[in-house]
């Protein structure tokens, strides 16, 4: 008689967990993946035998970009279910946007075995292959050590401009506030910049950016003001709704946009030739600072080396790729105020003068204190935490209290995650999000945010704004199509 009521009870508990999966599902359907990863979370207490519900979840984790969880779901359902196909490709594509790659061909490889019919899965396959073999290439001419920059074998001086081009030009080889407004109109109307002028820019930026420390310090005085902007992901049309609601950068209105500029967004190559323009333009009150999607492995899945390929060349992406190395990693406001992509430290005692030894002309390393500048995240509770996203660590309150401390700083301001408000203000007002990217790939439905800062009082001051219109371009149109593929 027990075993009859504890077998109705197991069979009651399995028909309320597929309820929940129902109701998850029809979240992930609308898009809400924070409440469709509740509901699978409730179900797998439920019922936590089940590798679908962990499959589902680590999907919905992969559209969050909490990759790290998303690759220890679909380990989990190929624990419970090592015949589970859809478990080997969500861990691929996890592995992939982590830049695992060598791990994600193994999984490829096995759907290829157990299902060699499977057109997809080959094409997956092949795709995830070249990538592998691309990358090894890739390392052999690195390892040359005197790779030469991709300037040096550049001729811009004879490349000539046809006479039917109509577009913006570069005046005696500068950038002036006449080219900066034509520029813009010229990309809001999806024309393109001639290659000539976009490579003087990128020439000039990497000289502008290469002096530069890896941590910029400046100081604003009493009367002066700076705009501080989270991530754009090549949202041009939000970008221009900034200049249009706050103001073009001048001296007198100093910005700061902190980092991925880039992917995702299919007008990646607008956004970041502005923000160089006025880089050219405005050195001393114009700042840019690197995210962890200036980084080859992030461009090559999510979109901007397909977008440069597209709409230039393989050489021009090389040459981005060498440019966004000499991003500066930080930047200090009036030596109270840090600002950084990402967040705090895997370890206690990093300094700020760490920071300025920081050798940032390279690709960032999987962990160390260039890599949390660039991944890290904040979480409520104390201490520290393995990442959701698979790199660097998430760091409680206590964390930031004490490295800010130490470094006799009051406040970080970061960038790095989507917020429904477009900010967020956490650990007791000392740690400050801001992302400038509303409507996020078109899906999210948040807002924007950017952040005044003023001498008199560093007290940050938030504008939220929410997206404008865009050409019919979708996001990720030039991503690696096996991002495209995973999210099924």
């Amino acid at each position: 008689m027990e075993y009859g009521s504890e077998k109705m009870a197991e069979e009651e508990r399995s028909a309320s967990a597929e309820k929940l999966k129902e109701t998850a599902n029809n979240y992930f359907k609308d898009k809400d993946y924070e409440n469709a990863i509740k509901y699978y979370t409730e179900a797998l207490e439920l019922n936590p035998t089940n590798a679908v519900y962990y499959s589902n979840r680590s999907l919905a984790y992969l559209r969050t970009e909490c990759y790290g969880y998303a690759l220890a779901d679909a380990t989990r359902a190929l624990e419970l279910d090592k015949n589970y196909i859809k478990g080997y490709y969500r861990r691929a594509t996890s592995n992939m946007a982590l830049g695992k790659f060598k791990a994600a061909l193994k999984d490829y490889e096995t759907v290829v075995r157990v299902r060699p019919n499977d057109k997809d899965a080959k094409m997956k396959y092949q795709e995830c292959n070249k990538i592998v073999k691309q990358k090894a290439f890739e390392r052999a001419i690195a390892s040359d050590e005197l790779k030469r920059s991709i300037v040096d074998s550049l001729d811009i001086e004879s490349m000539t401009i046809e006479d039917d081009y109509t577009g913006p030009k570069l005046e005696d080889g500068k950038v002036t506030l006449e080219f900066m407004k034509e520029l813009m109109a010229w990309f809001k109307d999806q024309k393109k910049l001639h290659r000539k002028c976009a490579y003087q820019i990128l020439v000039q930026v990497k000289e502008v950016l290469s002096k530069l420390p890896s941590l910029v310090e400046i100081t604003l005085e009493e009367t002066e003001k700076i705009t501080i902007c989270g991530d754009t992901h090549g949202q041009y049309y939000d970008l221009l709704n900034i200049f249009d609601l706050n103001g073009l950068p001048s001296p007198t209105n100093p910005y700061l946009f902190n980092g991925d500029f880039v992917d995702r967004g299919s007008f990646s190559l607008e956004v970041i030739l502005t923000l160089f323009g006025f880089k050219l333009l405005h050195p001393d009150h114009f700042y840019l600072l690197r995210g962890n999607h200036e980084t080859d492995n992030m461009n090559q899945m999510y979109g901007f080396e397909g977008e440069v390929k597209a709409k230039y060349t393989a050489q021009m992406f090389q040459l981005f790729s060498e440019v966004f190395q000499w991003l500066p990693l930080a930047q200090c406001i009036n030596s109270k105020v840090l600002v950084m992509h990402g967040g705090l430290f895997s370890e206690d005692g990093v300094t700020l003068d760490d920071i300025r030894k920081i050798d940032r002309n390279r690709q960032p390393p999987d962990s160390g204190p260039m890599c949390d500048l660039l991944w890290s995240d904040p979480q409520p509770q104390n201490g520290r935490s393995i990442s959701k996203r698979g790199v660097s660590c998430q760091f409680g309150p206590d964390v930031t209290e004490r490295f800010l401390e130490q470094n006799k700083l009051e406040v970080i301001v970061r960038s790095h995650e989507v917020k429904g408000d477009g900010y967020e203000v956490t650990h007791s007002g000392k740690c400050i999000t801001v992302f400038s990217a509303p409507n996020y790939c078109d899906q999210m439905g948040n807002k924007g945010a950017y952040i005044h800062l003023r001498g008199s009082d560093l007290k940050p001051e938030f504008h939220q704004f929410t997206a404008v219109p865009h050409p019919n371009v979708k996001p990720m149109a030039y991503a690696n199509s096996l991002m495209q593929m995973g999210m099924m």
